[in-house]
Parts: C-alpha cells; structure tokens; sequence
C-alpha cells in the first residue's frame, strides 16, 4: 500500500467541531427533535388538571407518540429513497412545527393525543434520514459525524425535561409553542444551509425492513427493543 492511501484526506482530518454550518443546522434540529421525548414529563400534572384527563388519557400523550415514531420508522426508508434525504428531513420538521403549535392550541386531553401521534410522524421522518445526512455531510469522517450525532441525541433528551419545567410553569401550553418556534428555526436553517442530496440509486420498499430480520444482529435487536 502506498504512503498516499495511507494518509486521510484534508476533509478526514477535520476535528469534531470543525463541520461545514449545514452539518450543525441538522444537528440543531436534532437536539430539537429529540426533546419531544421527555418534553411532556414536567407538565403531565398541570395538563391533567386543566383538561380533567385521567391517568390513562395522559399516559396516551406518550403512547400515541412512540407507537406513530416506531410504526413510521418502517416507511421512512421508502420515503427517503423516493423524495431524497433533504426533503424527507423538511417534511419531517414541517409535521413538528404544525402538529406541536396544535397541541398547543388544543382544548382537549384527545386532540393532544392525537396531535402527538402526528408529532410522532414528523420526528421518524426527520430521525430516519439525520444522522445519514450528517454522515453525508460531515467533513470529519463517520466516526466523528456519529459522535456528534449521538452527541445532540442525548443533549435533546436530557434538555427535554428541563425546557418542558421552564416552560411549563408558565403555562403547560409553553413547551408545545416552545419546540414549534425552536423546529421552525431548524427548518429554515436546514433548508438554506444543507445542499441537496442525490437519491438513493436503488428505492426501497415497505418489505426492506422485514427482509433484514433475517440475520441475527437485526432480529435480535428488534426483539429486545420491543421487549424493553
């Protein structure tokens, strides 16, 4: 082998945080979208309380949202190959910004739920394609691009609580309104930041992803992430 194949390229040798903007407006919206997860937690008593919810109905405000995120993860696959990493990303956020501000704007425990479920939509379209994009586009090789990707994935679960109690003693519509401001940003961002990304050269279909359990890793992953 030569000395040349050896040595990694100038864009290899970038560090973490030495990435092109449009890398950082996709992990914005990361952090962003991973907030929905626990953003709900500090304001579940408040919402209780002023819509008469049951403890079940709230319980739905999580159920909804993680049987939509995991059902539509089986789509996005085909989605992606067909519309483009880019745009399946927009449409994503675009579903948070509207269905987050509705829940806000709702006056009743059913419509949030329902609400939720379509948030839930949004996050797996844009989750699906992120860290693809981030790969994509990151001038630090995939090591680093997965990092920082991680990176946002746990920032936006941690900040999700927090961003939820400071918003949510104000009003429990706050953290709703708060994400749809705070994903629009990323939007917009995204979207004059990130250039376009070809399309997959072959498309997927909705069996690529029953397909895989084929071989053990998959499978084995699969069944111990519906299990916990």
């Amino acid at each position: 082998m030569s000395k040349a194949s050896t040595q990694e390229s100038p864009l290899q040798q970038g560090g973490l945080f030495s990435q092109p903007k449009a890398v950082w407006a996709v992990a914005f919206a990361c952090v962003i979208s991973f907030m929905g997860l626990g953003l709900v937690d500090p304001i579940l008593p408040a919402i209780a309380s002023k819509l008469q919810a049951t403890p079940s109905q709230v319980a739905l405000l999580f159920s909804s949202y993680n049987l939509i995120t995991g059902l539509a993860m089986l789509i996005t696959g085909v989605t992606s190959s067909r519309l483009g990493p880019k745009w399946t990303m927009l449409a994503g956020m675009l579903i948070i910004v509207i269905f987050s501000a509705l829940g806000g704007a709702s006056g009743s425990i059913w419509q949030i739920v329902w609400l939720r479920g379509g948030w839930g939509l949004g996050n797996a379209l844009f989750i699906a394609t992120a860290l693809s994009a981030i790969v994509g586009l990151s001038a630090g090789g995939t090591a680093k691009a997965i990092i920082l990707y991680e990176a946002a994935l746990g920032l936006g679960i941690s900040v999700g609580p927090l961003l939820g109690g400071e918003l949510g003693s104000i009003s429990w519509r706050g953290p709703f309104f708060g994400v749809s401001v705070l994903m629009a940003i990323g939007f917009i961002s995204v979207m004059i930041l990130m250039p376009k990304i070809p399309k997959a050269k072959v498309r997927s279909t909705l069996a690529d992803p029953f397909k895989a359990l084929r071989y053990p890793a998959p499978l084995t992953l699969a069944v111990t992430a519906v299990a916990v």
